[in-house]
């Protein structure tokens, strides 16, 4: 508030008024008019504003799962855009030959996988965290090598960053040995006849958890690990063997 002085005569009060007025129209045009910033400023949520990305976007990092050795893990590896399918006779018969090679690791195992179109899955085990990243950076250089090999071409196969699903349960054990070994059914549909009774491109023919009267009868030496863990060797099969006409997401109980 402005003060206010006492005024004697017509003309201090006139006085008066004039500067009371002024005062009152510069606050008010002070507190009206738009209040430009001191600085001028950048950048801001403007449409399209920041970092670009690239043809291959990094894979949105997330944080790992506590990884111990009793529990195994779902492993999802996914495919750079722009590459032909992986399931091609030679693609399979590339990545078969390199698991085979890679599979056990001693702190390390490739239990259960199968190769679709722009991924692969595998079931894995691990003594700690860091055999898992070690293990790991060895699949994923060995499979690169192999697309590049087969393709002809050299480059990132994979995207940076793989994705990881620690098991610590009988049911998510066996749901996940469903959706990994039968993956074919879940996205070729009704094509998944086409692939026979058991995928080839799996570790499927090698299994030994089918239900009774469904028979592994592939000959050549098996691109997978003997699973060590008790989660994978014994405790899944309480919820019952798999059918290789099951379908992944049709959850067992």
């Amino acid at each position: 508030m402005f003060p206010v002085y006492r005024v004697t005569d017509v003309r201090g009060l006139y006085l008066f008024r004039l500067t009371f007025i002024a005062a009152s129209n510069t606050v008010r045009s002070m507190t009206s008019a738009p209040q430009l910033p001191l600085f001028r400023q950048r950048g801001g949520a403007r449409p399209g504003s920041g970092p670009k990305p690239g043809p291959n976007p990094r894979v949105r990092h997330l944080a790992r799962s506590e990884f111990r050795g009793r529990f195994p893990g779902h492993v999802t590896l996914k495919l750079r855009e722009g590459l032909r399918s992986l399931r091609t006779g030679r693609l399979v018969r590339a990545l078969q030959a390199t698991l085979r090679e890679a599979c056990d690791q001693g702190h390390f195992r490739v239990v259960e996988f199968s190769i679709q179109g722009d991924h692969l899955h595998l079931l894995v085990e691990a003594a700690d965290r860091e055999a898992l990243g070690r293990g790991m950076k060895s699949i994923t250089a060995r499979v690169a090598r192999a697309v590049n090999r087969v393709l002809g071409r050299s480059g990132p196969v994979l995207r940076d960053r793989y994705h990881l699903r620690v098991l610590r349960t009988p049911l998510e054990v066996r749901r996940a040995l469903c959706y990994v070994i039968n993956n074919a059914r879940k996205h070729l549909g009704a094509r998944a006849p086409r692939v026979g009774p058991i995928d080839p491109a799996s570790s499927g023919p090698w299994f030994q958890g089918w239900r009774e009267g469904v028979v592994a009868l592939a000959r050549a030496p098996a691109p997978v690990a003997r699973a060590s863990t008790w989660l994978l060797r014994v405790g899944w099969r309480r919820h019952g063997l798999l059918d290789p006409s099951e379908v992944p997401g049709l959850r067992a109980t």
